[in-house]
Order: C-alpha cells, then structure tokens, then sequence
C-alpha cells in the first residue's frame, strides 16, 4: 500500500480517520479526508500505544494495527484459518485463556495453531462442543469463568520456567540472528553485525541460526516465520537506526515479554543504552523472545558487546534461583 501522510486527502484519509475516532483519537480540528495536524498527532498516539515506530506516517504496519484495534471479542467468530484471523479480539481471547490457565502463546493478537489448542482444552474442560470455533456461547463461558482478580498469564509462566529451567550459560543456547534489510545500505551493515554475532555466540558455545544469506532479502514477517520454524531459543535482530542506539522488547497495549525485556535490559546494560518495548514483527510474531538492537553506526563491536549482553543475562538468570 502507498504511505500516507500529511497534506494527503481523500477518501483513504477518511477511513483513517474514522477508525482513529472509534477508538477514541480525536483528529482534532482537521476536515474529515484531510491530513492535517490533527491527524497526524492521533496517528502519532495510536503508534506509541501500539510500540510501533511513531512518524506520524500511515503505512503498511500502522494500517494493518488500525484494522486489527477495530474488532471486540463477539464482533465475529474466530477460528483457525489461512491467513490467520488478527484482531484485538484475538488478543482479548489469548488473554482470557492465558489467565484461565489454558496456554494459547504469546498475546499477539494472531489466531494460530496454539490459540486453537487452548479453545479446544477450554472446550473440553467446560463440556462445550470440541470444534476450535469461538462464538458466542465460548464468549459467554469465558466471561463466565474469568477470573475477578487477574493473574499471570500461561505465556508469561511459561517463559520464566523455560529460564528457571536453563543451565546459567549461553552453551548450547539456538539463536536466531537476524539481519534487517529494509534498503540495500542496512542489508549490507546488518549482515557485517550479524555475522559478527555468530562468530561471538559460537566461540562460547551457542549455535547461531542466521535469518538470510548475505545476498538475500526477505520480508521482516517471513524471517520471523523462518525463526518459529527453526524452533530458536532467543532471537536478536539487527538494524540501522536513524537517530540513537537503542534495544526493544516485545510489548504493546495487547501484551509483553517479561523474558525479552530481562533480556533487553541485560543487552542495553553492555551497549550502555536504554531499552523499550516496541512491537514489530521480528518481536510480535516470534514465539522465543525476542529482542532488537538498533544503532547508527552498527559495527562489529556493537554485535560482540549484545552476544556479552546475552551471556549476562543467562549468568544473572542463574544467580537469580
């Protein structure tokens, strides 16, 4: 899709605007189909509630979060289908199971195959028909049985087992090394940095698992998919950054990574930098958490000091049982 900015009109900006306004952003004193300044700071709040990147532009991720806030659990019935239905009703409904103690995965607002699984044991365990399907009558019992007090999700447990579980090294640890490559200049730098990483993780022991070749490019979301596949305990992308330096974690209004943000926070202590959530696709739609470091001048030792990170983190981890 084109980007949309302001000082565009028509019926696009419309539309925009419309869905800003259902879920409560004013556009201030701009005419409806004008992108003025109005917009753009609705655009900008939306973005920053979102963790996704706040220029103010409407582009393909911005769109693609603006359709999926649109939809409540009961608007429609969920199920597991190709493409995967996306919605803040996916994200309500994993909440809901994750809090009842069926583990439907990260809260990421994707109705995939552990989704499923968790409507099928909540099924199960309420005497409800076993089809996977979410209408109304698994909506009601939901709401009935939800708990008054909320609790730690099955993601969030989930993910400080399998640390507790751990041996306090990085020896044998699988992570998959991403190399961003939104434009030709950060395919090549992000490569250099992730290659460097490899070389570091695998002289201590890891087994790195790159996202791409050096002369391959692929889409963001088709690397995450690569990393889901290749079952990675840790991901760790890299990328150019206009402006500062900086290491993200998965987090959103839909959900967090309390593991990927221990991990950031052990990474940004190396970089000596500050760590935030942000909710791209290498970190949303990765199951292992996940992390990415960003920097305007990736280097070499930029990639030596995150694979230091990722070894504090596990010896911290150890120290901590």
């Amino acid at each position: 899709m084109r980007l949309y900015r302001q000082g565009d009109t028509g019926e696009p900006i419309r539309d925009i605007q419309d869905r800003l306004a259902a879920l409560g952003l004013s556009c201030g004193a701009d005419p409806r189909g004008e992108f003025g300044e109005g917009t753009r700071q609705a655009v900008l709040e939306f973005q920053r509630s979102r963790g996704l990147n706040a220029d103010g532009i409407v582009g393909p991720d911005t769109w693609r979060a603006l359709y999926e806030a649109g939809y409540r659990l009961g608007d429609r019935l969920l199920f597991l289908r190709r493409p995967m239905l996306r919605g803040d009703d996916v994200a309500e409904l994993q909440s809901r199971l994750n809090g009842l103690g069926f583990d439907a995965g990260k809260v990421d607002g994707i109705f995939g195959p552990d989704t499923q699984r968790a409507v099928l044991e909540f099924q199960r365990n309420r005497h409800l028909a076993e089809d996977g399907m979410v209408g109304p009558e698994v909506i009601t019992e939901l709401r009935l049985v939800t708990r008054a007090t909320l609790r730690a999700g099955r993601e969030t447990i989930r993910e400080l087992e399998w640390l507790r579980a751990r041996p306090p090294t990085i020896v044998g640890v699988r992570v998959f090394i991403d190399a961003a490559c939104r434009t030709e200049s950060e395919a090549a730098t992000s490569w250099i940095a992730a290659n460097a990483a490899a070389i570091a993780l695998q002289e201590r022991g890891g087994v790195p698992l790159l996202s791409r070749s050096h002369d391959v490019t692929m889409p963001e979301r088709l690397r995450a998919r690569r990393a889901n596949r290749l079952g990675a305990d840790l991901i760790v992308s890299f990328g150019v950054a206009d402006e500062r330096l900086a290491v993200y974690y998965y987090s959103s209004n839909l959900g967090r990574s309390e593991v990927g943000a221990l991990l950031a926070q052990a990474v940004a202590s190396r970089l000596g930098t500050d760590y935030e959530g942000r909710a791209t696709p290498m970190l949303k739609e990765t199951r292992a958490p996940a992390i990415v470091v960003e920097a305007p001048d990736l280097d070499e030792k930029t990639a030596v000091a995150v694979v230091d990170g990722i070894d504090d983190f596990f010896r911290q981890a150890g120290r901590s049982r």
